[in-house]
């Protein structure tokens, strides 16, 4: 099979669904291995882009002829037809899209306004968010490159160019207070041979956190491969994930791999964040992660676009996303199509990162085999994201009486806000945490201030109890 469908590209498609769906070229259908037992460059896997992931749109041209109309309008017709995973819905769509030729409606568009007219029918008449239409001259002159073109031109080089701007879509790693690991995917790319070694050198990263967190939020999907190859380190070898059903064709399974460089994560407290901007691919890993127990899943339910698709070049400079098949999962005899994935925990998307780091610290602080320095870097991190979570705000009156000299240290009032100086240092603000004094020191994540009013209390991450020192 072909290089499975970039990222960059397939983002556009929300701006013409309202939540729309991605996919990638004609040779490797999203989610739709061909026969058999898969490699990782066998799969593919879909994806539901959203309005702030967008790529620029491409420069507008005049409307299409009517015979670049008419062109376009039979090539999407026939695919329909020809390839449409529920023949029971081809003859609803197909009117649709004959009533909209018939009445004008399609007359005069610019690529643009067609893709945008187009994807409005297909949606509306079969409910599919994989089922599109996206103005995109770059792909599609990518597409048609022929074995002669320059390797910049190819098809193969556009998708690896863009998996490598965007670092294969594992855009951050991260080591949170209390050695809680995170790593963002904001979409599952994959390119042979490469996407791989990026994967491999994220899972060591996250092998040596005391729990993991997965952020998906706006992952719109990508390829099944990548989701293969990431939840294989979370499963035994050999397990089977989904089977992949298209049309007359004979079910196609994927499985995990026998062997992950970086060595499997079982047993590691695991949490994925998830939002309505998770579609697809994205969903797919996180269906797994629930299906199989392996983890929790915090936010807010995902976009519900299971079915796997194809992209098709349409003359002069479209994309068209065509549902081929459908997942079944493994566990569930099912899979999210129109349903989406829940939460575990329900919350607000923008708080779905805190709310995961004090579920894993709680979680870490109560396992048996911790021990005592690790539970005080817990205790010490929970607080903090208390703070976050609930912040507190102290009277000018309050902060006011707390401003003085504390041994050698001064606490002064400026701007506002409580400084700390200490002889040799430069001074450093005060970020109240809790009613009863206690202070974040804003220069250093591992030193704290508590003033209760006669005293002036240091607290060190290291060090089991205060360094007080007597006002005046």
């Amino acid at each position: 099979m072909k290089m499975p469908r970039p990222w960059l590209a397939v983002l556009a498609s929300l701006l013409l669904l309202g939540g729309g769906a991605s996919a990638q070229s004609k040779a490797a259908p999203r989610m739709a291995p061909t026969q058999g037992r898969l490699t990782p460059a066998e799969s593919g896997g879909g994806a539901h882009p959203h309005p702030a992931m967008a790529p620029p749109q491409p420069p507008s041209r005049g409307p299409l002829t009517p015979a670049e109309l008419a062109t376009a309008l039979d090539s999407i017709e026939s695919a329909i037809q020809r390839s449409y995973v529920f023949p029971e819905k081809r003859a609803v769509i197909l009117e649709r899209l004959a009533r909209g030729r018939k009445s004008g409606r399609y007359a005069g568009n610019t690529p643009g306004q067609l893709a945008e007219h187009i994807t409005e029918d297909l949606k509306s008449a079969s409910g599919d968010g994989h089922l599109y239409l996206i103005h995109d001259p770059a792909w599609f002159a990518a597409q048609q490159a022929g074995p002669k073109s320059s390797a910049g031109d190819s098809a193969e080089a556009f998708h690896r160019k863009q998996a490598q701007r965007q670092h294969h879509g594992l855009t951050e790693l991260k080591v949170h207070p209390g050695n809680v690991r995170s790593m963002k995917v904001t979409g599952f790319m994959w390119v042979r041979d490469e996407t791989g070694g990026a994967y491999d050198d994220a899972m060591r990263f996250l092998r040596d956190g005391d729990a993991l967190i997965i952020d998906l939020r706006g992952n719109g999907g990508g390829s099944h491969a990548a989701v293969q190859y990431l939840v294989s380190h979370f499963l035994a070898p050999d397990t089977l994930l989904m089977t992949f059903q298209s049309g007359t064709q004979p079910p196609a399974q994927s499985r995990t791999l026998e062997h992950v460089p970086a060595g499997r994560l079982t047993g590691k407290p695991l949490y994925v964040l998830i939002d309505g901007r998770v579609g697809s691919a994205g969903e797919d890993f996180a269906y797994d992660v629930q299906q199989f127990k392996l983890g929790t899943l915090v936010g807010t339910r995902t976009a519900g676009a299971a079915n796997n698709n194809a992209l098709l070049p349409v003359a002069p400079c479209f994309q068209l996303s065509v549902s081929e098949g459908r997942p079944v999962h493994a566990v569930s005899q099912s899979n999210w199509e129109g349903t989406g994935v829940a939460p575990d925990r329900e919350v607000p998307s923008a708080e779905a990162l805190d709310v995961a780091l004090s579920m894993a610290l709680e979680g870490l602080s109560q396992r048996s085999g911790a021990t005592a320095p690790e539970r005080a870097e817990y205790a010490w991190a929970r607080v903090g994201l208390e703070a976050k979570l609930l912040p507190v705000s102290l009277s000018p009156a309050r902060l006011k009486s707390l401003a003085g000299r504390y041994g050698d240290i001064e606490v002064s009032l400026r701007d506002g806000s409580l400084w700390l100086v200490r002889p040799g240092r430069p001074p450093s603000r005060l970020v109240p945490m809790t009613e009863d004094g206690l202070f974040a020191v804003e220069s250093s994540d591992s030193l704290r201030v508590r003033l209760p009013g006669k005293a002036l209390e240091l607290f060190w991450v290291t060090e089991p109890a205060p360094r007080v020192f007597a006002r005046g």
